[in-house]
């Protein structure tokens, strides 16, 4: 079985650029403020989920492991 993940946005951040849910439709959607919210609060790990995390313009979406709350996006610096 996959991982499962925990997704969330920061809304004092996000500016509405749509980039993530053109990236992945099915895991991310504009409110009516044109602000992103994820369509799940916990899914299947997804490279397209991932790939709109990475291409948020003002990192506003962080991913973490469900389970354990361990980083998935942004990694951990080490």
């Amino acid at each position: 079985m996959g991982d499962r993940w925990h997704v969330e946005v920061d809304r004092a951040v996000c500016i509405g650029s749509g980039m993530c849910v053109g990236q992945a439709p099915d895991g991310f959607a504009l409110d009516t403020a044109r602000q992103s919210r994820p369509r799940a609060a916990e899914t299947d790990a997804d490279e397209r989920v991932l790939a709109a995390a990475e291409g948020c313009p003002v990192e506003a979406i962080t991913i973490t492991l469900a389970d354990g709350g361990g980083p998935v996006f942004p990694p951990e610096e080490e």
